[in-house]
């Protein structure tokens, strides 16, 4: 027989680390978070992705839940505040390489858009393939605009760290594009930014 407990109870029981508590939680706001999220999002699979880390992050939390709130009102502004992360990311990943292409055709390169294009997307797939680690810190320095000082100072890092990470990113970049002569020189003007 199944017991239902009120989101108090369950809260206080996530608390103690009751995976069943979770559990239940879960099941009764997956869907709920889930809608309302893709009425942000309008893309399912970006919309289940944001609720799982919602999850995770209620569960990675649990000792500071707040029991005399509802759980239901705390899942929520987790959801909005995973969804404006994950979009604050992904519009800085879209600006650094619209910014690319933008410079590509500013350089007056003489290769066509398509080319463009698949350089593009060779580089999306390299800083991804990159440590997770050098993947971060250049993303902090490309995407956000954050200076190495800054880098080091949010990561607790040394400077040196920073730059040791960001060196191999653009050696792994470089390697991948060595047989393009015309597009390493971007790469090698961009790495300078």
């Amino acid at each position: 027989m199944k017991v239902f407990f009120n989101d108090s109870a369950l809260a206080e029981r996530i608390k103690q680390n009751d995976r069943k508590a979770f559990k239940v939680v879960f099941e009764r706001y997956y869907k709920k978070l889930l809608d309302y999220t893709i009425t942000y999002t309008n893309d399912l699979q970006e919309a289940e992705d944001i609720v799982q880390q919602t999850f995770i992050i209620l569960w990675t939390n649990r000792l500071k839940i707040n029991t005399d709130k509802p759980i239901k009102s705390y899942l929520y502004r987790i959801t909005h505040n995973t969804y404006i992360d994950t979009y604050r990311k992904q519009k800085n990943k879209d600006a650094f390489f619209d910014e690319f292409k933008e410079k590509a055709l500013r350089d007056r390169i003489t290769v066509d858009t398509e080319t463009i294009e698949h350089h593009s997307l060779k580089l999306k797939k390299v800083i991804e393939t990159l440590p997770e680690k050098c993947k971060e810190i250049l993303y902090m320095n490309k995407f956000q605009g954050l200076k190495y000082k800054e880098i080091s100072e949010q990561l607790d890092i040394s400077i040196k760290t920073v730059e040791s990470h960001m060196y191999i990113a653009f050696k792994k970049i470089r390697e991948a594009f060595k047989e393009d002569d015309l597009f390493l020189c971007i790469i090698y003007k961009f790495a300078y930014l």
